[in-house]
């Protein structure tokens, strides 16, 4: 089989990667030797994978020929097929991502916008739709800090996404996403509309040097108001990094001390600020300041309609789906799958 399961020209880019693993004085260029090194084992992953669907193939074959007459093979076949198009649709969306960074860990941090108690509700619901799609997708996830809302929901939370091509995929949803619903928070019952924004940065790693100077960071200590068992309320554990030239600030309080609170924040300001060098490379200072809008109407990137009917509608792609709560439980795939084919349509004209 060719296309996204290539198993030739994979075992050939493995069998490149290891003589050149195996070349004398490979691990001079750390940077480099890292680079190939990931690189191998996301082909090593890939092989994994064609093999086990080769093999999936194979039995859905076998079933085929009995399922007619008996009923477990019907419904053993069903479920494979299930699983194999799945995986398919995986390996079909992988095939998008080519970006230096996209197969890196990410960042994600999640704020709310414009519509109050609302907003800050519905921040909270996109970040238990992110959480619900990386426990589907097999990732880790990692909530770093979490700013409570004024009466519920969140003001701002940023959490930690670890697995294959986990940025390449987030970055799909950068932007503003907008929700219309009948408020829980109104006495009067009317229909509001809320907003909330999430950027998404690759995690780097200490193989990119990312300049970042002492007399540029301004650090705050504050008590933490999260998770961190005893320690919580008890000390100053958490930790608030400004970095004045940009005014990014990233704070992290869930980790048990401030030492280890300090070094995640300087890790996430790390990948933010390389989003932002990486940003200014492709579009220019200029047209960088341009994309930067309010988190209100008409900036958004994608609708989440609970009321008068039920519909999410992305606007770039025009994708929509009108099971509203699948997709708040973390049923995005398709949507992600259809900005990356829209993007890449889109960059070829």
């Amino acid at each position: 089989m060719g296309g996204f399961f290539d198993a030739p020209a994979k075992q050939r880019e493995l069998d490149e990667s290891e003589k050149l693993i195996s070349t004398p004085g490979f691990w001079d260029d750390q940077e480099s030797a890292q680079k190939v090194v990931q690189q191998r084992s996301r082909i090593e992953k890939a092989l994994s994978r064609q093999k086990a669907f080769e093999t999936g193939v194979s039995d859905a074959e076998v079933l085929f020929d009995f399922a007619a007459e008996d009923a477990d093979s019907a419904t053993e076949l069903a479920a494979l097929i299930e699983r194999l198009d799945k995986e398919v649709a995986e390996a079909e969306t992988e095939s998008l991502l080519s970006g230096e960074t996209d197969a890196n860990n990410a960042i994600c941090s999640l704020q709310a916008g414009a519509g109050g108690t609302d907003a800050q509700d519905f921040c909270q619901m996109l970040l238990r739709m992110y959480l619900r799609w990386c426990e589907k997708k097999g990732f880790k996830a990692e909530v770093i800090d979490e700013q409570p809302g004024s009466d519920a929901g969140l003001k701002s939370a940023t959490f930690r996404v670890e697995g294959d091509y986990a940025y390449g995929l987030l970055s799909a949803e950068a932007g503003v996403h907008r929700l219309v619903r009948i408020s829980p928070f109104n006495s009067g019952g009317s229909r509001e509309t809320s907003f909330a924004s999430l950027f998404v940065s690759p995690e780097i790693d200490e193989t990119i040097e990312v300049n970042i100077e002492d007399k540029d960071l301004r650090i705050d200590t504050y008590r933490s108001s999260g998770a961190g068992g005893q320690h919580v309320n008890v000390t100053d554990s958490a930790v608030r990094i400004t970095h004045i030239p940009t005014n990014i600030v990233v704070t992290c309080q869930n980790q048990r001390s401030q030492i280890q609170n300090r070094a995640v924040a300087m890790q996430v300001l790390r990948s933010k600020l390389y989003e932002v060098e990486l940003e200014k490379l492709r579009a220019g200072a200029a047209e960088l300041e341009a994309t930067k809008q309010d988190i209100a109407f008409g900036s958004q990137i994608r609708n989440y309609v609970l009321h008068p009917y039920k519909l999410v509608k992305d606007t770039r792609t025009k994708y929509e789906k009108s099971d509203v709560d699948a997709v708040l439980d973390g049923d995005i795939d398709e949507f992600i799958k259809e900005f990356l084919l829209f993007k890449k349509t889109n960059v070829q004209r």
